[in-house]
């Protein structure tokens, strides 16, 4: 078979078959008697095959050495193929990516591009101090696509660098980083989730309490914790559980007592909060400092049932339960007059 008709039935060129022979990948085994390059049979096979192996990403000194080498190993080539298919994968998503975020940020112009570029890049660094001043430019200067800034959120491990980014979304006031979010708290991850649940309990507004009120059944307790703090400060009676149980734990429990205090202020709230309190008094795990800090909770729990609950730990075994509520008991008596 001739090299025109070789080309047509193969779909590779003639100048390719003409390289593949000068790098000695396969060689016309016969001639016609004007001398043309004839192809076997053979030869056409192995063409087949170097276009098999070149359409798995091989190099054509690669396809060789798979052709040719008796002690080829194709596991390791596969395997790196594999690798580096990931990587060039991984490097076009990141690409995609970061072009998506800068045509949503709709840019007037190239200089607008440049900044976005700069700031996107700002917010990968290693360095913390560039990516807070990443943060807080992004409100300041050229807006950052939310989606970016949730991602980076989520990521973040520095606490302050972390806070600058939960401040800038909050400022953003775009509706999307909500629904980022959520897809933050469905993470498998429990330190993401938390970073979530940090960034919505900043977000105002009845889409961002839903997602507070989903996480306090988190399986990670402190996910649990910062959305409890975050409803008791929005009224959520759902979260009176969750910092009954931080006050016993020495979880943020002066924070946890203040948002009780606050939900005690609402109507049929406070008897619900003090007899939670004294439920947990009741407890035989409960030790002498969780009674101590039970004891402070009620200090600011309006009712009948917070008073008898201070009266009896005022006379409790141990002496720092009983002066802590004693001292409560005085407090609410000149407030509020005697018991």
């Amino acid at each position: 078979m001739l090299i025109g008709e070789v080309a047509r039935r193969s779909g590779v060129s003639a100048r390719m078959l003409r390289h593949y022979e000068s790098l000695g990948l396969v060689r016309p085994t016969g001639r016609t008697g004007s001398g043309y390059r004839e192809y076997s049979g053979d030869d056409i096979r192995r063409i087949f095959h170097i276009e098999s192996l070149r359409s798995l990403g091989l190099s054509l000194r690669e396809v060789a050495s798979a052709l040719d080498d008796p002690g080829f190993a194709p596991t390791r080539l596969v395997e790196d193929l594999i690798r580096g298919t990931r990587e060039r994968i991984a490097a076009e998503t990141a690409l995609l990516t970061r072009l998506r975020r800068i045509g949503a940020a709709e840019p007037a112009g190239w200089e607008e591009v440049l900044q976005i570029v700069a700031l996107l890049h700002a917010l990968g660094s290693e360095s913390a101090g560039r990516r807070q001043r990443a943060a807080l430019s992004s409100v300041e200067e050229v807006p950052v696509p939310v989606e970016a800034l949730v991602e980076a959120a989520l990521g973040e491990t520095d606490p302050i660098v972390a806070g600058a980014l939960r401040w800038a979304l909050t400022r953003s006031g775009d509706d999307g980083s909500i629904a980022l979010l959520e897809e933050g708290l469905r993470s498998p991850a429990a330190e993401v989730r938390e970073r979530a649940v940090r960034a919505v309990a900043e977000i105002t507004g009845d889409d961002a309490t839903a997602l507070l009120r989903g996480a306090l059944a988190d399986t990670d307790v402190a996910v649990r914790r910062h959305a409890a703090l975050a409803l008791g400060a929005r009224g959520a009676a759902e979260a009176v559980p969750t910092l009954l149980d931080m006050v016993v734990e020495e979880a943020n429990d002066v924070d946890a007592a203040d948002a009780l205090s606050a939900l005690a202020s609402r109507p049929g709230q406070a008897d619900r909060i003090a007899t939670g309190l004294v439920a947990r008094l009741a407890r035989d795990t409960v030790d002498a400092p969780a009674r101590r800090r039970l004891a402070q909770a009620l200090a600011d729990i309006p009712g009948s049932t917070a008073d008898r609950a201070l009266e009896t730990l005022s006379h409790d075994e141990d002496r720092g339960v009983a002066l802590t509520a004693a001292y409560v008991l005085g407090l609410r008596e000149a407030r509020e007059g005697p018991v």
